[in-house]
Parts: structure tokens; sequence; C-alpha cells
């Protein structure tokens, strides 16, 4: 048997339990589970299920009501008075760099 090495990891007691369930109906131990999940780590070169935040909350500009356009255009207009954002120019400029590699 090859040897092998301790891991200690911190989880919600809840969480525990319910995935110890889980893993007591599949017939395997929750070290299992954890090595089977490193395993795959390595194989994948990263974490084997998809990351990813909740896409932002952005509205298609054609279903948008003309009140709700006309409300983006007015916080848009705020942000540049603010001084937040760039001008087009730049943007661009960046765009067309982002396009060339």
């Amino acid at each position: 048997m090859a040897k092998s090495s301790n891991l200690y990891i911190r989880i919600e007691p809840d969480v525990k339990e319910q995935a110890e369930k889980v893993f007591e109906g599949l017939g395997i131990s929750m070290s299992n589970a954890v090595g089977l999940f490193l395993r795959q780590v390595v194989i994948n070169q990263g974490i084997p299920f998809e990351l990813k935040l909740e896409p932002a909350n952005i509205k298609p500009v054609d279903t948008m009501t003309e009140a709700e356009f006309n409300t983006e255009l007015e916080k848009g207009y705020a942000d540049y008075l603010a001084g937040n954002g760039r001008s087009a120019k730049e943007a661009f400029v960046d765009l067309r760099k982002g396009l060339k590699t």
C-alpha cells in the first residue's frame, strides 16, 4: 500500500453530515471521496467541475421598456459625471489590442 498523508480540513457540520449520508449510500468513506476529488484535480489540472459566478443582471436592450432604457442611460451618464469609466477612444484602443492577440 502507498504511503498516506494526513489532511485536516474545516467544514460546516451540517454539510459534513449531509455528505457522509451521500457517501454512505455510495458505499465509500469521506476519506475515499476526498481522495477521488484530489485525483480528479490532478487529472484535470484544475477543479473537476465548473465554477462560475451568477450571471450579471444584464437585460438585453431589445427587451427593455423605454423607461428601463432611459434609467440605464441615466445611470451611465451619472457614472460618467462621477469620473467612472473611460472615453470611447480608449475603450476601442483596448478592444483592438485584444483582437490582435
